[in-house]
């Protein structure tokens, strides 16, 4: 069984894991190799145990039964999202910001990503959010998911990321409950 459920400082450890192995999937070609290889799953558990204390809306997708890996083994951690207001800067795109979004490559176009943008709305319009955006790396190859669920490019900025200069695209949804919308009925 596949659920989305709010995350426990307990998940950071298995959210870091999926955040460095998604990062691995995603930017590589984009990235340098080197970078890539060095990203910790320590390090990325550690901001993400500080997030869920700190109170940011982190949404674990989880495996279980069936479908965990053996079948019938203990739930596991197989995507996450985060969002909560708008970071600085960020508040002339909109109110609520989804921070990051990752699925592991093996457990994508299964709906998984469609359910966790979906609570990490209800708790955008939980802290008052009525709009939202996301930032996505331009050369990401899954920025299409955010224009199926009816995200309009809004605006263009550039960002270095491990030393190297590129371009990101911030995704809009003027009214989070059209994101609600789409994220429940897109296919």
């Amino acid at each position: 069984m596949i659920a989305v459920r709010r995350a426990r400082v307990a998940d950071a450890a298995a959210i870091g894991a999926v955040h460095v192995a998604a990062w691995r999937s995603a930017y590589a070609g984009i990235l340098p190799n080197d970078y890539l290889a060095g990203l910790s799953a320590r390090r990325q558990a550690a901001y993400y145990e500080s997030a869920i204390r700190g109170g940011l809306g982190v949404h674990v997708g989880t495996a279980s039964g069936t479908d965990a890996i053996p079948p019938g083994g203990p739930a596991r951690v197989i995507g996450f999202v985060t969002g909560g207001h708008a970071r600085q800067g960020g508040a002339t795109l909109g109110e609520g910001e989804i921070e990051t979004l990752y699925v592991l490559d093996d457990w994508r176009d299964r709906g998984l990503g469609r359910r966790l943008v979906r609570a990490a709305a209800a708790h955008l319009v939980s802290l008052g959010c009525r709009s939202a955006f996301v930032w996505v790396l331009r050369d990401n190859p899954s920025r299409w998911f955010y224009e199926r669920l009816g995200g309009r490019v809004a605006a263009e900025a550039p960002i270095q990321v491990a030393g190297i200069p590129l371009m990101q695209t911030a995704y809009v949804w003027p009214s989070i409950e059209k994101l609600e919308q789409s994220a429940s009925s897109a296919s």
